[in-house]
């Protein structure tokens, strides 16, 4: 088993460190804050005061929350001398990307960009699906974290920003089914059929999968603590759609109506801080006139 360094213990970051604890990995966790990483420490992991003592293990991961986290964490200060290879797992914006791969490029270190698709549950029960774009060697040296953490892995190519790409675009699928969702429940229910029964027929015909399995059930039952994934993080998602589809000279025709639904609900502190699902309760909420 290797040694591992894994930096950044979210929610997310916990239950994959946690993975690669019980597959028997060295598992060393560095976070900004001291109880996470002393929690996973109570389990078997090496807990370190600093970023660069994580990253000195020849293989690690990180799971932090945006761009400017991880340009501060993965700076040219804390990479080691020798050779490691590196697994970003954040959805960053693809010029972020660029910048880490250039940067672990100069340094000789090897660079994949592995974005994943699941939440926090899933990372538990390690049924994510991981995202992976990088040189084929370096993929292969972490694809047995990605076994412990992943039920999939899908290479993307060798250049990493592809794999933020795609998770970009999936993310802003996830947002149109959630506003969708939440139209068709307020359709379905102004009739009087239960939000309930209509997810069920919705899901069970023509609409199957997680996305609207899971979260048709929590925008039926009105459920969104805890927030697995929050409104504010959503929004950052869907702000990097916007900014990845301008810079290819895509239009994106629904992307300002679903800022609005967001900024909305994030103005509304009943809201503020659940889950992004609750997104759905602007539509829901309306009154008719």
């Amino acid at each position: 088993m290797s040694r591992v360094g894994f930096l950044g213990l979210g929610s997310m970051g916990q239950a994959m460190a946690r993975r690669l604890i019980d597959a028997g990995h060295d598992v060393v966790v560095w976070n900004r804050s001291a109880g996470p990483r002393d929690e996973l420490a109570s389990l078997g992991a090496t807990a370190v005061e600093t970023p660069a003592e994580a990253l000195a293990a020849d293989l690690s991961v990180s799971m932090l929350a945006n761009d400017v986290a991880v340009d501060a964490v993965l700076c040219e200060n804390n990479l080691p001398s020798h050779r490691i290879v590196h697994a970003n797992m954040a959805s960053v914006s693809p010029d972020m990307a660029r910048v880490l791969s250039a940067r672990f490029q100069q340094a000789g270190h090897g660079y994949v960009a592995s974005p994943v698709l699941g939440r926090p549950s899933v990372a538990a029960s390690g049924g994510l699906n991981i995202l992976a774009a990088g040189l084929t060697d370096d993929i292969a040296l972490l694809q047995p974290l990605f076994d412990a953490m992943g039920t999939k892995t899908w290479p993307l190519g060798e250049l990493p920003h592809t794999a933020n790409v795609v998770k970009i675009a999936v993310n802003y699928s996830i947002i149109h089914a959630l506003q969708s969702l939440a139209e068709s429940i307020a359709i379905a229910t102004s009739a009087g059929v239960k939000p309930s029964d209509f997810v069920k027929v919705l899901t069970s015909t023509l609409f199957g999968g997680v996305v609207f399995t899971g979260y048709g059930t929590l925008i039926a039952e009105r459920n969104y603590t805890p927030a697995a994934f929050s409104l504010e993080l959503g929004l950052k998602d869907l702000g990097l759609a916007e900014a990845t589809a301008e810079a290819a000279g895509i239009s994106l025709p629904t992307s300002s109506l679903l800022r609005e639904l967001f900024e909305t609900a994030l103005a509304d502190p009943d809201l503020a801080d659940k889950d992004w699902s609750a997104v759905a309760e602007i539509t829901l909420n309306q009154k008719k006139s």
